[in-house]
């Protein structure tokens, strides 16, 4: 049996293996690649994990859209659970691609991450009992009334910075609240309006959302900070979810049972 240079197996087995490594890598769209999306799994018309383990809601329905536009199928997605505390650090350790989770855009949280958007406006707002006629508005809750939000989001500091004498307890989630509320161990919830509005379609007679919006809450997809590139295909993904009539078809889907009117598509940032 002749010897068979080693050089030229070597040859051999490196033209091999380099089609193999660039049909395992593959592009945008490849059956052997991801995407990892951020969202909430608790907020009932926004982002809720289902008994069956699949995803529904406005922001998860925004984010199918987007990854579509970026070249990712349904399948192709995988989804991650991100509390509000977490969502930057989520970010900035590459756990996941992008977040579309009620996540408000700020000054602080830009200097850590970026946003493309807004793609949807609201405003902070109270839920209380339906038999609960004492709280009609953020300045009632300072009569030694005990309210409650989530650590680390936009609403909690708001009340911190503009109520400092309403008795504010912070949980890691929203259910928390709402369980609190119902059980009696809190007087109120507070986040945004729309937020609100899913948890009082959920439970009919239960709750009910009272008083003026008290706030603009612009809600962006966080990403990458820098990585400019991929926020303009994101933005150009929810103009055009915009203009094609999916967001309105997406909210009134998702939101419209709970008794809110449509609104008018926010413009985005360039």
């Amino acid at each position: 049996m002749p010897v068979v240079p080693f050089k030229f197996v070597g040859a051999v087995a490196l033209a091999i293996a380099l089609p193999l490594a660039v049909t395992a890598c593959g592009g945008s769209g490849d059956d052997g690649n991801k995407i990892v999306i951020g969202t909430k799994y608790d907020q009932p018309g926004l982002g809720q994990k289902n008994p069956d383990g699949t995803l529904a809601g406005f922001d998860v329905d925004v984010a199918k859209y987007v990854a579509n536009e970026l070249g990712y199928s349904e399948d192709q997605i995988e989804w991650r659970e991100s509390p509000s505390p977490q969502r930057e650090t989520m970010i900035q350790n590459d756990q996941v691609d992008y977040i579309v989770a009620t996540y408000s855009i700020t000054p602080e949280r830009q200097q850590k991450v970026d946003f493309a958007g807004p793609y949807l406006i609201t405003g902070q707002s109270l839920l209380v009992r339906a038999d609960n006629n004492d709280i009609t508005g953020a300045a009632s809750l300072e009569n030694n009334k005990k309210l409650c939000s989530v650590a680390g989001s936009t609403p909690a500091q708001r009340i911190k910075d503009k109520y400092p004498k309403v008795q504010l307890q912070q949980y890691d989630t929203y259910t928390l609240c709402i369980d609190a509320l119902k059980n009696g161990g809190v007087d109120a919830v507070t986040t945004d309006e729309v937020i609100l509005a899913g948890y009082a379609a959920q439970s009919p007679g239960t709750f009910k959302v009272v008083g003026d919006t008290f706030s603009e809450e612009r809600y962006g997809i966080g990403l990458k900070k820098g990585d400019s590139e991929q926020r303009n295909k994101i933005n150009d993904a929810i103009e055009k979810m915009i203009s094609s009539g999916a967001w309105a078809e997406a909210f009134e889907k998702n939101l419209g049972p709970a008794g809110i009117k449509t609104p008018a598509p926010p413009t985005v940032d360039r």
